[in-house]
Order: C-alpha cells, then structure tokens, then sequence
C-alpha cells in the first residue's frame, strides 16, 4: 500500500500563510495609542535633521558668493533649531489650559509687530516683500510667520467657548469674530505684499471653519469671496502674473521671468533616482535663486534624487495624518480644532511649496516647514509640533501606555545595570593572584 500524502492546507485569496498574519500584525501596531505621538516626534525629527543636511549642502555657494563663511546660514540654522527643540519640549509639557492662555497675548503681540513692519526705519523689504524687523546684527524676524501659530491657537479656543455655549449654530457666530479678525491679520500681511504667507493664513482659516462644522453654503460663499479678492489681488500685479504664467515652463522665457521655476525643473530631473550625492549639485552654483530656502526641495532631488524626495513626502505625509488622527480621536473641542488647525498649516504649506517647485503651483515664497532655512520660519512650526505631541499625549489611551511603558523601561534598565554588575563581580573571581605585592 502507498502511505498516503499529508493533505495540503487550502491557501487564503491574501497569499502565503503568513501574509494574513503579517498584515493583522501590522494593523495592530498602526492602531496603538502612541502610534500619532511617534510619527509626529519621529517625523518632525527627522525632518529637520534632514533639512539642516540640505542647508548645509544648498547653502555654501550663496554664502560664498555673499562674501559669508561657507558654514554661516547653517549656524544660524542650527541655532534656530536648538531653540525651537526647547520650545517643543516646553510646549509639549505644557498643560492644554496654558496653550489657551496664550492664545490672546500671542495674537496681540503678532498684530503689533506686523503694524511695527510698516513704520518706516522699522520694516526692511525682502524680494519685494515688506515683512521683516531687524533685531540688530545679522538677526532678524517676520511677524508673519508667528501669526499663523496665533491664528490657530486663538481660533481654537474662541470656537471652543463657542462651542460650549452652543453659539456655532448659529452663522453670525461662526463668522464673527473669526473672519474679522483673520481679515485684518491677511490685510497686515498684503501691505507687505506677501501673497505666499496669506495664501497659508487662508487655508489655516478655512480648516478651523471646517472642524467647527460650518455648514455647505455658508462655507462656499466665504470661499467664493476670498477667491474673487485672490483674483483681483493677482490680476492687478504684473509680477504675480508673471509668476502665474510660470506654471508648467519649460524654458525661461525672453525675460527669463520664468528662470527660478525652469531651473528647479531642471534640478529635480538631473537627479534620477538616487542623486547626484550630498553636496554634488550643480544648480546652486548661482543658477537656481533661492537654493537653501524656497527651492531646497529642488536640490534635495538633484543631491538625493527621486529616492530623497520620496522620503520628505513621506515624512510629511506621516506627520499630516497624525495630525488628522489626533484631531479625530479627542473629545476636547480645542484639542480638536488646535490640531486640525496645525495640521492644515503645515499640509497645506508644504503642499504649496512642493507645488511651485514641481511647476504645478505659482512660485509662492513660502519656506518648506522644518526643512527650509529660516528661524522666524522654524521656531513657530517647531512649537505648533509640541502642540501636537502635546496632544497626542494627552489621549486617555496613550496616557495610560506611556503610564506602564515608564516602569517597564526603568526594569530593563535595572536588569541591564545588575547584570552588568554581576559580569563584573565574575570576572574579578575567576582572577587569580599573580603573586606580586
């Protein structure tokens, strides 16, 4: 008799025996309670380490050709950094009650330093743009940028007062005092004649009108509006025109009006698939205006090529749905709206940025969040991120994990120490006396 052949185990539509199982695995660890805290600390982190890389890559040429030391916007990069790591420390330990407290003095402080912008002696232009204080030597601030952390975190907490009174039904609720007051944070802003950083106030304010359940036609007619102000504001700038016409160039034109947004094209494509290596790039030999600050995402994919922007387009998109994530699994309104709030903001200036860079987008002048140089760019984006790890800590859940991972880390660590200490007390044992006094 033949011994009869083990039956063969019917085989899952998914594939192998394992791949069930890896994916069931790997669904449990996407669904644990810190899994939000860690991409937004990971991602942020690696985010910025990997964008003073870049500075330090992309701004060598033009520091040189400024008669700078070659290290000279990365130290000032680096020290921008070392400070926004204390205020995201600071602003993830901070109890969510004092984030509320200073929503109001920060909103305040950021309407008088934008008005400070427009006093003559005080406000100093860049690229056309009339948005900078000088602090003395080479330091300097845009106001702007601190704006949108205030918009976020005043809009948060005015929503949940709302909220909580149950005011939002009720339209001229929703609207006022909001719109009001994110209109004359956009009017400040367009004195200076910044369209990039209005464009991102614009979305920070239609996300917060969005989580506070703004109903359809109220939401589109606002929309409607701020785009026939965006329109008028374009059609009547003969430089903002210009910059609309570079969509999709290929060449730079009679003018070269299109030179930056035709170079960053061509930056991104001699980079192939892993790049030219760090530091190799040709662009930021003086062809590519702006190599360190709007266009590094240009030289990160001629120096790391289609492998290198992958990864930042990883790393954002991780931190957007963390954001999402931490806005959607909390039951505090603020937390709620703070967060979709910050989320929106870093998104959708990314999403601008990368766009003009691709050519898909107007070239904005918005700085890449994290990655690009600039500390009055750097340290708000920074403290908007504690802001989320903040939150994402706060979560009952993650609360409660972090709770008994502490304890478990403190066993490992008195494990490791004793058993250190016992290899030690062996080996001084099995040592014998040599007979040498």
């Amino acid at each position: 008799m033949r011994p009869r052949r083990p039956a063969r185990r019917p085989t899952r539509p998914g594939g192998g025996r394992g791949t069930p199982a890896l994916f069931a695995k790997a669904r449990r660890a996407w669904d644990r309670p810190l899994t939000a805290y860690y991409l937004i600390l990971g991602g942020s982190l690696l985010l910025t380490v990997l964008g003073l890389v870049m500075v330090f890559s992309a701004s060598q040429i033009e520091a040189l050709q400024s008669g700078l030391p070659s290290t000279y916007f990365f130290r000032k990069q680096l020290i921008a950094a070392i400070v926004g790591a204390v205020l995201l420390l600071a602003a993830s330990r901070m109890p969510i009650r004092l984030h509320r407290a200073l929503a109001y003095p920060l909103l305040a402080v950021s309407v008088v330093l934008m008005c400070l912008v427009q006093v003559p002696g005080l406000g100093h232009a860049v690229n056309g743009n009339r948005n900078w204080i000088y602090l003395g030597g080479p330091f300097q601030l845009q106001p702007s940028e601190f704006a949108k952390l205030a918009l976020v975190l005043w809009g948060a907490d005015l929503l949940a007062r709302k909220r909580s009174r149950r005011l939002l039904n009720q339209w001229k609720h929703m609207l006022i005092p909001l719109v009001p007051a994110g209109l004359l944070l956009l009017g400040l802003i367009m004195l200076g004649g910044d369209m990039g950083t209005a464009i991102i106030l614009t979305a920070v304010l239609f996300g917060l009108l969005w989580l506070a359940g703004a109903p359809t036609r109220l939401f589109a007619g606002v929309m409607a509006v701020a785009f026939l102000i965006g329109a008028f504001l374009i059609m009547t700038s003969p430089n903002r025109m210009a910059r609309l016409a570079c969509i999709g160039a290929t060449d730079p034109g009679t003018d070269d009006q299109c030179w930056q947004a035709v170079h960053g094209i061509y930056a991104l494509a001699s980079g192939g698939w892993f790049g030219s290596g760090l530091g190799a790039s040709v662009e930021k030999w003086g062809q590519l205006p702006e190599p360190h600050t709007d266009f590094i995402f240009a030289v990160t994919g001629e120096e790391l090529g289609l492998a290198g922007t992958l990864s930042v387009l990883a790393l954002f998109a991780a931190l957007g749905y963390a954001g999402i994530r931490v806005a959607g699994r909390t039951e505090e309104p603020f937390v709620r709206y703070a967060a979709g709030g910050v989320t929106t903001w870093i998104t959708a200036q990314a999403v601008v940025n990368i766009g003009a860079v691709l050519g898909l987008l107007p070239i904005a002048g918005v700085p890449l969040p994290l990655f690009s140089y600039g500390g009055s760019a750097l340290l708000p984006t920074m403290f908007a991120i504690g802001l989320l790890i903040a939150f994402a800590r706060s979560d009952p859940a993650a609360r409660a994990a972090l709770a008994m991972r502490q304890p478990a880390l403190r066993q490992r660590l008195r494990r490791r120490l004793a058993g250190v200490r016992t290899n030690t007390m062996r080996r001084r044992a099995d040592r014998r006396p040599s007979g040498e006094r």
